[in-house]
């Protein structure tokens, strides 16, 4: 779980928190939003007990979640957007998650922004159909860490959570006229 002296109190700058969400696993990236650029704070995944029922999963994404949101404070959460798959029943399930989040984050006024998968992948590298291992590297590029390894719903998180910053870049220098 994250450090709860992770992100300090008196820290003067905004976290933008980005999450993949899923029944069985949630990746989440946080990102740090100083004037330059954003800054690598911490990233993971939730994993969920695979064997328990959905309720048990959806009831411990949430303690998670809480928790999470509590130690990170973020300003922003960028959610992954509802997306329509083959399969109808996981469909479903990445909707129960992305339920979960949406109470939790409302719960504490947090600003949230849903971000369809091509719209993080294109404000990463581009263009919208870029593959997880080209997103992941383009993250640990932009970032300056290594990522080697990380779980591709934590770099699709990251991605999130840097389409967000981009975004607010974007709106802070045309309501300032530049």
């Amino acid at each position: 779980m994250i450090p709860e002296d992770l992100v300090p109190p008196d820290c003067p700058y905004p976290i933008a928190l980005g999450i993949d969400p899923g029944t069985r696993r949630t990746g989440w990236g946080a990102l740090l939003l100083v004037p330059q650029t954003p800054r690598f704070v911490a990233c993971g995944v939730l994993d969920l007990p695979a064997r328990a029922s959905v309720a048990v999963r959806l009831g411990k994404l949430l303690e998670e979640l809480e928790q999470m949101l509590s130690r990170l404070r973020p300003s922003w959460v960028a959610l992954e957007g509802a997306f329509s798959a083959r399969n109808v029943q996981s469909a479903l399930r990445i909707g129960e998650a992305r339920g979960v989040v949406l109470g939790a984050v409302a719960r504490r006024g947090i600003r949230i922004q849903e971000i369809s998968p091509a719209a993080a992948k294109k404000a990463v590298i581009g263009h919208g159909g870029a593959s997880k291992e080209q997103v992941a590297r383009m993250m640990a590029r932009l970032l300056e860490i290594e990522l080697e390894g990380m779980a591709d719903d934590a770099t699709d998180a990251l991605a999130l959570a840097w389409s967000v910053a981009q975004r607010l870049r974007f709106e802070e220098r045309v309501s300032s006229g530049i």
